[in-house]
This record gives structure tokens, C-alpha cells and sequence, in this order.
């Protein structure tokens, strides 16, 4: 019997599928997120033959917040930007690698503004790894030339985000206010392909996600939480500790299994490291989405008005009652008799 797979649910299907329940939808939006998919498509190739085409290593170059720039961090933005750019679907752009705003040109605008991390986790290039691409988009308010204050945003009024991993396989995961749903890229057709619908976070999990080398740096709330699951002191079984160091790749492993992924504010960092737009603001759309939580410790990080686009964030994200507990150590310590 012939087993080939015939029906296949793409995930240019899956948008239009879902386009039609939008009775003002212009097919914009999907335009722009399959322009994303190609972006993406271009970044797993890279990713998958930078070895032998000499694509490791530094660029020679330091990005706009202050990281060295790799090679296939500079080939993941112009894929990106141009991408877009050729859509004729976005007015505006926020990317890592960018210190400006990008606007696109009058004749090729679209209505949507698209801020992203073209590659997250690039000191594990070299290594092999899993490295992945980030994005969130807003719909632009009024008709008026695009400016800076456009993009400044809370993660509340997106439409979507996702984000998109490249690991030992190729996933896409995307966020709508119908949920999230994973898309696997499917070599032997070019496509992705659905094999996740209706992901969710558990409430609660046994993985707590964090860098323990700045331990030293940690509010006091942090340190109390992490003792709390490594040494439980209710007789329950001590929390696993997993990290790699790739947002992408952890906040995977957190959907997937549950738990917590935490990049908190340090004394070296008081503002935290990750960046508000392009990876706090479209990761905790996902989570919440998924039905976990995503908090700075003090407040809801989807809530937060950026004031410039490389605005930092702190951020605890994951399962609902593993952040809960966090927020409430926060609470508990900044509380007057603390």
C-alpha cells in the first residue's frame, strides 16, 4: 500500500485556512508572515552549511546592544529586512543587528510593523547549538509617515509573533489570539508543515532555566527561588536544572515540558539583558498565548510601554504557578517589614 502523504497542512494553508474566519481580512498579514517563512527557510540553509562555506566566527563587528556580530548573524538580517521589505506589507522595521529604525520605501509600505531578532543565540553558532529567529507584529496606527514612536509598543497590541528554531529539526512556532500552533519544516518538500497544534504550557513543571554562573549578581528573591527548588523544603522532589544559553531553544523546552525560563536583572545588568520588542514582548505573547505566564518579577512584560527600541527587559517566563512563585518572592521582598 502506497503510504505517501498527500494532504498536507502547510502552514501557507493553515493562514489562509484561518483568513477566512477575518471577514475584513486583505491577506496582508499572511503575506507578510510567508515572506517571514522564506526568511527563515534562507537562515536554516545558512545555518546548515556555515561549516563548510566558512560562514562560523565573527564578523568583526559589534551590534547595536553591544554583542560581536557573527556572519550569519549579518546574512539572518538582510534576509530578514529584505524579505519584508519586498512583501509590501510592512511601513517599518525594528531589528537587534539595526541601531535606527528601518522605514520601508513609500512605494513598497504595507500597514504592518515587524520587529525581530534575526538570529538569537549567536555565541553557539560555532558550537552547533540550536540557534533560532524571533519576530512580532503590530498593526501600524494611522496613515501618517512612520516614525520611532510607532514601534514603541506594548506586547499586548500585537497581532502575532512566533519564532522559528533551527535545531536537529527545523520548527516555526506561531502565536495568534487563536492560540499556538508548530510548524516542522519538511526537507523533502520545502514546506512547513503542522505537527504541533494547540501547544500549551503545563501548569506547573520540574525545570527551572537559568545561567546559576551570575549567582552572585542575583536579587535576593532569585536566590531564595532557586534554593527553593533545589533544596525543597516540603519534601517534594527537587526541580531539574537545564540551560543553553538560546532563548529560542529554552523557551522551546519550557512549552514543550513545562517549567520556568529565567533571564533576570543582575548588578552587572539592572535592567536585565534581553531586549523588550524583539524578544521579551514576542516570547511572552507566545507563552501567554500557550497558557503560561511571562512576568518581569513585578510586572506583566506585555504590559510594558517601550520608551526606545533596544529598551532591556527582565524576564520569567513559563508555566503559570512556576512564575507565580517568583512574582510572589518578589512581592515578599519588597515588601516594608523585608
Amino acid at each position: 500500500m502506497d503510504t505517501t502523504q498527500t494532504d498536507f497542512m502547510t502552514l501557507n494553508r493553515f493562514f489562509l485556512t484561518n483568513q477566512k474566519d477575518h471577514h475584513h481580512a486583505t491577506g496582508e498579514l499572511t503575506q507578510l508572515l510567508t515572506a517571514i517563512t522564506t526568511a527563515c527557510k534562507a537562515i536554516e540553509s545558512a545555518c546548515r552549511k556555515a561549516g563548510i562555506a566558512q560562514l562560523h566566527g565573527l564578523a568583526g563587528k559589534m551590534n547595536t546592544t553591544g554583542d560581536d556580530q557573527k556572519k550569519l548573524d549579518i546574512i539572518s538580517n538582510k534576509c530578514f529586512i529584505n524579505m519584508i521589505k519586498e512583501s509590501y506589507t510592512s511601513c517599518l522595521m525594528v531589528s537587534e543587528e539595526n541601531e535606527e529604525i528601518i522605514i520601508v520605501d513609500k512605494e513598497k509600505r504595507g500597514n504592518y510593523i515587524c520587529a525581530f531578532d534575526p538570529l538569537d543565540g549567536s555565541s553557539n553558532i560555532d558550537c552547533l547549538v540550536s540557534i533560532g529567529s524571533i519576530f512580532g507584529i503590530w498593526k501600524k496606527k494611522g496613515s501618517d509617515e512612520p516614525v520611532t514612536s510607532d514601534a514603541l509598543r506594548p506586547g499586548s497590541e500585537m497581532v502575532c509573533a512566533g519564532y522559528c528554531l533551527y535545531g536537529s529539526a527545523c520548527m516555526m512556532v506561531l502565536a495568534t489570539d487563536k492560540g499556538v500552533n508548530g510548524f516542522m519544516l519538511d526537507p523533502s518538500i520545502g514546506e512547513f508543515v503542522l505537527t504541533d497544534p494547540d501547544m500549551t504550557v503545563k501548569p506547573r513543571g520540574n525545570i527551572y532555566s537559568i545561567n546559576e554562573g551570575y549567582s552572585n549578581m542575583w536579587d535576593p528573591a532569585i536566590t531564595q527561588y532557586v534554593d527553593n527548588k533545589k533544596n525543597p523544603k516540603d519534601g517534594s522532589k527537587a526541580y531539574g536544572s537545564r540551560y543553553i544559553g538560546s532563548m529560542v531553544s529554552d523557551v522551546h523546552r519550557t512549552i514543550k515540558y513545562g517549567g520556568i525560563f529565567m533571564y533576570p536583572a543582575s548588578k552587572s545588568a539592572p535592567s536585565g539583558k534581553l531586549r523588550l520588542l524583539y524578544e521579551g514582548s514576542p516570547m511572552a505573547y507566545i507563552i501567554e498565548k500557550a497558557g503560561g505566564l511571562a512576568s518581569t518579577g513585578k510586572e506583566r512584560i506585555l504590559d510594558i510601554v517601550p520608551k526606545h527600541i533596544h529598551e532591556r527587559v527582565p524576564v520569567f517566563m513559563g508555566s503559570k504557578d512556576d512564575v507565580q512563585d517568583i512574582i510572589n518572592l518578589y512581592t515578599k521582598h519588597s515588601s516594608p517589614e523585608q
